[in-house]
Formats: C-alpha cells, structure tokens, sequence
C-alpha cells in the first residue's frame, strides 16, 4: 500500500488532506470529528478580533442539475472568542498529536498585532501558520484580507513580520482577485514565507432573485459581494497553481486550494505543484466522510501506477505546463466519429456547423441510415464536437502525422526575424 504521508515545508501530516480554514473548522468539537473521520490535517477557522456575522451568508449555484457547482459566502472570520479557540486548539492537539493543525490569522497591518497573534498561537502548539491574505468580503473592507494580499509590498511586509517571531512554518494564503498571483507569491516568498496556498475565495455575487429582486443571499433586503468556491473554481485555482510552481522564483512548496472535491482533483493538484490539498466546500456539501473515499481514491491509483509515496507525484506535471507561444503550431488532431456508437443525435454536427468550422457532414450509408462523418482535411482538432458529444467513445480526437517539423510560435518569430536580417544585410 501507497505512503499517503506528506511533509510541507516542514509540516508532517499522515494524508495530502486538510480541511481549509473556513465553516468546518470553526470549533474542536468539529475538527475532532473530522480528525476521526480521517482527515489528515485542519486549517482553523481565521482568528483574530472576532466580529459579528450575519443571517444570511451562504448561497450556491446550481448547473444543469448538479447541485452546488459554486458556493458563495459573505461570512467572515471567527465570531468566537480568541481565548476559547486557544483552548481548544490546545486540547484538539494533545487528543490528536499526529494530526496537523494550522492556525489561520488575520490582523491589521500592524508589526505589533502581528507579534501578539502568533505568539498566543504558537503557545498552544499548533503545526504552522497561514497568513489569511486572501478573504475578499467584510475584512477587506477593513484592510486586511484580500486588501492586504492585493498589494505585494504589504505581503512581503506583513510575512516578515510573521516570521519574526514565528517559531513554527509561516504559510501566506493567496487572494486570486489579483491579475497575476505571482506577484504577490514573490513577495510573500521575500517575505520569508515557508510556503504559500491558493486559492483563497473569489469576489463574486451568487445571483438576484428575480421575483424579489433580492440578491442571494441577502440581509433584511441588502446584499453584498462575497467569495466564490466549489468546483467551479477548480480550473482557475489549479492554473494558478501551475504559475507559481512553474515559476523558479517561487521556490516554496504549495498548499492547493479550490474546488478539490474528490481524489482525482487531488492528484491533478498534486501534479501541477502542490504538495498537499486544502477542502471545503465538498465537505459543507457531503461531511467530513469523504476523505473516505478520497484517501482509499489515492491509494488505489498509486497502487496501480507502481507509485511508492504519494509525494511522487508532486509536480510531475509542471515541465508540461507552459505559455502558447511555445506550443507546436504543427501538431495536428482531427475529430473521428465511431458510428457504431453514435446515437445520431446530430449535437456535433450543430456545434460545428454553428459555431465551429462546418467540417462535419450529413451522409447516408449504403443501405440508407443517417451518418455522420468529419473532412478531416478541414477539421482544426477544436474538440468542440467530443467535448458537447453525450456519449463516451463516440468521438475520439485522433493524432494525424504531417510532412512538416515541429515548430512554435516564437521559434516562428525567431525564423523570421533571421530571415528578415539577412534579406537588410543583402540589400546593404
């Protein structure tokens, strides 16, 4: 069986699966049961001065049937008093010592908060820290949060601060509400940060009652944005992912963070450079069981690949990763319809002739049944017609070898310029 145990910056857990900071962590009685479920680390709720929350703060959004695609959140950080989640810290820890706790923090841009919060957290024993940079709503209204992680040079500022006094590992919790989140990697990184996570929530309005006129959620009949997660979010957190961990600046392990919902989001993570997974919102959907499946998920596969340690797989899929100007322009997939399976329901042939490039035809076979069949001399391999296709196996995207070598844009550009060169110096 697989080794599931990850070590992050330092920070052992027994599995890559933490609960985030967030609803579920909000007590010991809640993190206890997660621990006993199997979770392999929690993430506290975020302290700090607590605050008021209000009635209501959550909503969802919903897609062709499929329940809570999206979650949206106008909550903020803990409403419970420090000194009560200290306490429970510390006995959660003691029942659970091979369980990971970090202590998620949140105060005003202050040297001296700063100083004063992870002090009290340290002196409980929790794992590490993460620094919540991240929350769009409510906190950055008062300049902490997504207000402070939005700004790279409060980052660095505040992650040095941090790590003053920090005796345990300091991670910095990313906002994605920025236009590149390597900006702000880097400085967390000249910060001193020991590692960073991400994504934190993204800046959203769930939707508008459309009788009422109502936002979702709303208060006595206001509303206000809030942070969006759930699986919808997945891909724009894992791209995020990739970046910093393709970035050689950015040399810091990565706690992933966004709609990871089930073991094979975790490895997707996993191979796109995060050493470890945070979870919420399938957790608020399902419970803490999940890590069930999600842990015996990851066994599996491992097993079947051969693979020893879960750690294997962290950034095996970096070096894939990279910008557009360095693709092959002369690779070449066309679309191939296996007519036995297809059920004829012409999806593809509308997609394409609609919206595509009008490269799929509507035959007859010789004994009069309606075919489908793609010129694949004018096929672009789009995928569109496998990707709105309702059955598996009916269209396979299907590599076609060509005379031409492979060549990239800027390998183009390059090319051109050379040739561009010579033909001045010709004329010279």
């Amino acid at each position: 069986m697989a080794d599931l145990q990850i070590e992050l910056a330092g920070i052992k857990s027994p599995n890559p699966f933490w609960l985030a900071s967030a609803p579920p962590t909000n007590s010991g009685y809640q993190v206890q049961r997660a621990f006993e479920a199997g979770w392999g680390g929690a993430v506290w709720k975020t302290l700090g001065e607590p605050i008021i929350n209000t009635s209501s703060r959550f909503a969802a959004v919903s897609f062709n049937g499929q329940r809570v695609a999206g979650f949206n959140n106008i909550e903020l950080i803990t409403d419970r008093p420090l000194d009560v989640n200290l306490k429970e810290i510390y006995e959660t820890k003691k029942r659970f010592p091979e369980h990971t706790i970090i202590a998620s923090l949140m105060v005003e841009p202050k040297q001296e908060k700063w100083h004063e919060i992870v002090k009290k957290v340290e002196a409980v024993g929790v794992d590490g820290l993460e620094l919540n940079f991240g929350c769009p709503h409510g906190m950055a209204e008062r300049g902490m949060g997504a207000a402070s992680g939005q700004v790279p040079e409060l980052v660095e500022k505040q992650t040095y601060w941090a790590k003053e006094v920090a005796q345990t590992p300091v991670i910095v919790k990313l906002t994605p509400n920025i236009t590149d989140i390597t900006v702000t990697a880097e400085a967390a990184v000249k910060g001193g940060a020991d590692a960073i996570s991400m994504i934190n929530t993204i800046n959203s309005l769930a939707g508008v009652d459309i009788d009422t006129w109502n936002t979702i959620p709303h208060v006595g009949g206001k509303g206000a944005h809030g942070g969006y997660c759930g699986p919808a979010v997945k891909p724009i957190a894992l791209n995020m992912v990739a970046e910093c961990a393709r970035n050689p600046l950015i040399n810091v392990p990565i706690s992933g963070i966004g709609g990871i919902s089930n073991w094979q989001d975790t490895v997707e993570f996993l191979l796109m450079g995060a050493t470890g997974v945070q979870v919420c919102t399938a957790a608020m959907h399902h419970g803490f069981r999940i890590v069930e499946d999600m842990k015996d998920g990851l066994s599996n596969y491992l097993d079947e690949k051969g693979i020893d340690s879960v750690m294997e797989l962290v950034g095996k899929s970096v070096q894939k990763y990279s910008d557009w100007g360095n693709l092959d322009l002369n690779y070449k997939v066309v679309a191939r319809i296996n007519n036995d399976t297809c059920i004829n329901c012409n999806k593809c042939h509308i997609a394409c002739e609609d919206t595509s490039h009008q490269c799929i035809d509507l035959l007859k076979d010789p004994i009069g049944k309606s075919v489908l069949k793609v010129r694949e001399e004018d096929c672009v391999g789009c995928n569109l017609c496998s990707i709105v296709c309702p059955v598996d196996g009916a269209i396979d995207m299907v590599e076609v070898k060509t005379d031409l070598p492979p060549m990239t844009w800027n390998e183009r550009q390059t090319a051109l310029s050379t040739i561009q060169s010579c033909d001045v110096n010709l004329v010279k």
